[in-house]
């Protein structure tokens, strides 16, 4: 073959010949128009205003959103803070009228005498029965049709129980029942009295428990210093005496549900309806911002999915292959996602929150759920503008290059964390609390990671025989190098190197998708003026016209 000789490839030439003739099919006019499009749906904010006049209104809402919504949580949370310190102060208070010699530094509160069990009982009654003279709060007991509740006092018991511990012998009958009796409050009360009126025996070889169980109603009125009408509330309260271990200590303990509604009626001296109107008007205000934010994110959206529909066909008709799935996704903006679903929940907690403000509903865990969330969501939100500065971005890119990695990484490491999870729970778990259930192990183990419970856990321990000591010893020094040495430096070592490998990209270029090399192909900048020119092809486009 002689050095002036074409070389000849038959087959890279036919598809080279191929593309010609396809690209010849194709109108220029068009895939022109295409790449600005394309170019304007990837420019940020400001570069939209330089191309095309039209005013960042979204970037403008969304930082309108962040602070109305703000100011919205700061004010449902002092309120929602005032419900909260009541209740724990009145579950407090409720320990120490009932409960006898109860103090707060003592968590096993319990009995150990069978006269200790009936004096305790005996004096919870007595105290129920004379509450309005001793509480110092807005307590008193409910009535239904001019009559007081009663308390009831509930034994749950073996059927049958036959248990000789000096013989070695028994015999159960593991079918529990409940007995039950009513103790209804008198006017005036005498003391002197309740023994003839309660005739409670116990058996104490087939107690379970004894759960005391009665309704003291009280009205929240410290929200009449913030201009708010008071709640009402029903605190539902069992005291419980817990003989389940049958070992001789019987634990007790006051637990309360409360349930939360507005008063029949009331009223403020002085007050008027202003304070509340405008909280209400501002709740408004939000529901409608949050309502034009939710349009505007869906119309960029579906923008978004049309214009990768557009481009798909040119991709196939031009070069008769698909376009992979990763750059699909490029169209979909997942930060519109997030503030979408941010909407929606500020738009429900909000409504939710006008419902509370005007006492038809008492949803406060579910609107500060709802709320919360939200705020959140628009804070973490407002980064997506920082992805058109890359060297802010950073943190955001590293997150989201190094997920694929820190997941199949994190699921090989809580193999291993469940397996010392159930091993410190069976082998430690009788000799330490902290290992008594498996949630306990779990929890000591991660704070054990972060080098908290070593000590205490492993002084306890040393406390216990000398096989489980030794036994403890090689759990807790092959535990704590294995996560805190090697699982959290090989954890930290994924981070940095995505980190370093993004930097890298920022400083000498990134390998650029095909999405982004038909883009960049469309020299025109945004101050060039053919941007204005162009015709939306999306269905939103009269919206968009009205909304900007």
């Amino acid at each position: 073959m002689s050095d002036e000789e074409p070389l000849v490839c038959n087959g890279p030439q036919s598809e080279r010949t191929h593309h010609r003739t396809s690209r010849t099919d194709v109108d220029p006019t068009l895939v022109e128009n295409l790449r600005r499009k394309l170019k304007y749906f990837f420019m940020s904010p400001c570069q939209k205003y330089r191309a095309r006049g039209r005013k960042p209104w979204k970037l403008l809402l969304q930082f309108l959103k962040i602070v109305i919504i703000t100011v919205q949580l700061i004010s449902f949370g002092l309120s929602n803070e005032m419900m909260v310190t009541f209740k724990e102060q009145n579950l407090m208070a409720f320990r120490h009228l009932f409960l006898k010699n109860y103090q707060d530094s003592d968590p096993d509160y319990a009995v150990y005498t069978k006269h200790d069990v009936r004096d305790h009982i005996q004096y919870i009654i007595r105290r129920y029965l004379n509450l309005q003279n001793l509480t110092a709060g807005n307590h008193a007991l409910e009535k239904i049709d001019g009559m007081f509740s009663p308390l009831s006092v509930c034994q749950e018991l073996y059927r049958h129980a036959d248990i000789s511990p000096s013989n070695e012998t028994f015999d159960i009958d593991p079918h529990v029942d409940t007995e039950c009796i009513l103790i209804y409050p008198t006017s005036p009360y005498k003391n002197e009295s309740l023994t003839s009126d309660m005739n409670l025996t116990i058996d104490f070889q087939s107690l379970l428990a004894v759960n005391i169980y009665f309704k003291v109603k009280a009205i929240n009125i410290q929200t009449v210093r913030h201009q708010d009408l008071p709640d009402c509330y029903d605190f539902n309260i069992n005291i419980m005496f817990d003989n389940h271990a049958q070992s001789g200590q019987i634990p007790i303990s006051l637990s309360s549900d409360v349930q939360i509604k507005g008063c029949k009626n009331g009223n403020v001296s002085g007050s008027t309806d202003i304070h509340f109107m405008l909280i209400v008007v501002f709740d408004c205000v939000v529901i409608c911002a949050c309502l034009l934010s939710l349009a505007l994110c869906m119309r960029s959206v579906f923008t978004g999915i049309f214009l990768q529909f557009e481009y798909t066909a040119h991709v196939l008709n031009e070069n008769s292959k698909s376009v992979s799935w990763s750059e699909r996704l490029e169209f979909i903006n997942g930060w519109y996602i997030l503030i979408i679903i941010s909407d929606t929940l500020t738009v429900a907690g909000s409504v939710l929150k006008i419902c509370i403000q005007s006492k038809e509903l008492t949803n406060y865990d579910e609107c500060s759920i709802l709320l919360g969330t939200a705020t959140m969501l628009v804070w973490i939100g407002v980064m997506r503008y920082f992805s058109f500065f890359q060297k802010y971005y950073i943190l955001i890119l590293t997150l989201r290059a190094a997920l694929p990695n820190v997941i199949r990484f994190s699921l090989c490491a809580v193999m291993i964390y469940l397996s010392y999870c159930f091993c410190g729970w069976i082998v430690l778990g009788p000799h330490h609390e902290n290992f008594r259930t498996f949630n306990r192990a779990a929890d000591c183990l991660f704070a054990m990671i972060n080098g908290d419970e070593i000590y205490s856990t492993f002084t306890k321990l040393r406390e216990k025989s000398y096989l489980v000591w030794v036994f403890s010893g090689l759990y807790v020094y092959t535990f704590i190098p294995l996560f805190t040495y090697m699982v959290l430096s090989l954890f930290i070592a994924i981070i940095t190197e995505t980190y370093e490998t993004i930097k890298h990209n920022q400083k000498d270029g990134a390998a650029v998708s095909e999405l982004r090399a038909f883009i960049a192909e469309c020299r025109d900048s945004p101050d060039s003026g053919k941007y204005v020119m162009d015709d939306e092809t999306s269905s939103f486009c009269c919206f968009c016209a009205a909304c900007t």
